[in-house]
This record gives structure tokens, sequence and C-alpha cells, in this order.
């Protein structure tokens, strides 16, 4: 169902219109006579009070960023969006629906993610109602609609992905590429919420950890994953030190045999390499016996 507007009439003028009837009908009864009103007179003053009563019953009051939905004996007549004090289809029931920005902050869920690895995760989900129709026709309760798809896109999204990348290649990870992760939930959420009317703002995840069973266990993970990578760095400009120090011997004509140069690469790495501090040892003798 497609939302469309209702009719609408000022409501002062209508109010108006309401006291000048009933104040019409009182005066043709009182000038009709006193003892006995002439039947005709009787049936104008009826008729002018019924329709007072039919224009009060159509009044109503829409607030700012509030909407009324009006259904005429079951059948959807139309929506009042503009806010103010109008006059509408008499004897219809209204339903106000909301059209305020909305947070829904969802519940921490514990979900596997790509890798198996229990995870909890959780998003706020910002929304709004755009087409109130679909909200108040094509779904039973459209908040509970949209909590319960979003706590489904939201597993839904943390299996494909895993918690951390820990390979060199550019992987796509739910802590590493928050705003990735953010939009293509978004994205998800509203082709879910489509249905409902409702148009998603923005989404973010709001929690994100390991399962406290695997915590500690992947936090070593990490502590040792950084201390390669670290090492990795340093024996990268280790080796480039050295040759470093090779071409500048050449360089000023210090020519080594290849167990002197052995020898000093091998002092050399140790040197650097090491996470203590090197102790010089003085040699006075010779390599060669």
């Amino acid at each position: 169902m497609k939302e469309r507007k209702a009719w609408k009439l000022n409501g002062f003028v209508a109010l108006l219109l309401a006291v000048v009837l009933v104040v019409g009908g009182l005066f043709v009864l009182a000038s009709s006579g006193s003892d006995a009103p002439h039947p005709a007179a009787i049936l104008a003053a009826v008729v002018m009070m019924f329709a007072a009563f039919i224009i009060v019953t159509s009044l109503v009051i829409v607030h700012p960023n509030e909407a009324k939905v009006l259904t005429f004996f079951g059948r959807y007549v139309g929506t009042l969006l503009e806010s103010g004090f109008w006059m509408t289809v008499p004897f219809s029931s209204r339903k106000k629906i909301s059209l305020r920005v909305r947070n829904f902050n969802s519940q921490r869920l514990k979900v596997n993610d790509a890798e198996g690895n229990p995870i909890e995760i959780g998003a706020v989900v910002v929304f709004r109602v755009v087409d109130t129709a679909k909200a108040s026709f094509d779904v039973d309760n459209y908040e509970e609609f949209v909590e319960i798809q979003s706590e489904t896109a939201i597993r839904h999204i943390a299996t494909q992905y895993a918690y951390d990348s820990f390979s060199e290649e550019a992987a796509v990870s739910l802590r590493s590429n928050t705003d990735e992760i953010a939009e293509q939930l978004l994205r998800e959420l509203q082709a879910r919420l489509d249905v409902a009317g409702v148009q998603i703002l923005e989404t973010r995840l709001s929690h994100l950890a390991y399962a406290p069973e695997i915590a500690s266990a992947m936090l070593q993970r990490q502590q040792a994953m950084a201390i390669v990578a670290s090492r990795q760095k340093v024996v990268e400009g280790a080796v480039g030190m050295v040759e470093m120090a090779l071409r500048k011997l050449i360089e000023n004509g210090i020519e080594l045999d290849d167990e002197r140069r052995a020898a000093m690469v091998n002092n050399l790495m140790v040197a650097i390499v090491s996470d203590r501090s090197a102790t010089p040892v003085i040699n006075t003798g010779t390599l060669y016996s």
C-alpha cells in the first residue's frame, strides 16, 4: 500500500462553521414560536445540529513531525502529514505515526564470525518512517519489525567476515573496516525494511569483542602476531645495514675473505636483531689456525 495525502480543511474555519450552525439551529427553534415550534423549524434545527456534530467529529490536531493515518470504515483514505488544526473525513479513525528520527540500540549478540570464532557484536540503527501507509498496514508492528530485522541483519553481516585479519592480504574484517561494514549493514537493512516504509539513516557498530571463553587465547594470538611482525621489520632493517656495511668496506678498499665476511655478518646480525644489548668481545687472536 502506498501513502497518499488525505483531504483536509482549515480546522478553525470548520469550528467557526459548527458554532454558526449550532447558533442558527437554536435561533430557528426560538423564532418559530414558544408554544409549539413548527415541524419544519424542528427539522431544520435538527439538520443544522447534526451537521455541526459531523464537523466536530472531523476535527483533528496534528503535531510537528507526526502523521495521522485515516481509515473510514476499514478503508484507507489518506494521511495527514502537515502539522496544525484540520478538518478531515468525518467519522474516520486516526492512527498516530511518529515521523521523528529514532535510534535502535541492539543487544549484544553472540555469533560466530567467518572463521568460526565466537564474538559479541552490537549496532546502533538510526531510522525514521517515510511511508505511513506501509508502516501501518504492510507490517503488524513496524517498531518490532525494525528491531527483529536489525538483529537479523547484524548476525548475517557478522558471519560473513572475520573479526580480524591476521594475513598480509588486505582482507575486510569487522575490526579493521568498520566503515565498510557499517555501509554494507545499512544497505542490507534498508532492503529488509523497505516493506515497512522505514528509511535507514545510519548504522554503526556499538560493540565488538571476542566472546569471553576465547578472549584470552585470541589476545595471545594478537600479541604473537605483533611480535612476529616487529621481528620481521627488524630483520629486514638488519639485512640492509649489513649490506651497507659490506659495501662501504669494499668502497674503502678493505677486502674480506669469505670466512671473515661470514663472521662479520654473523656478529652484526646478532647485535642488531637481539632484543638485548650486545656485549662486545675483542678478539686478539686470529681466525686461522
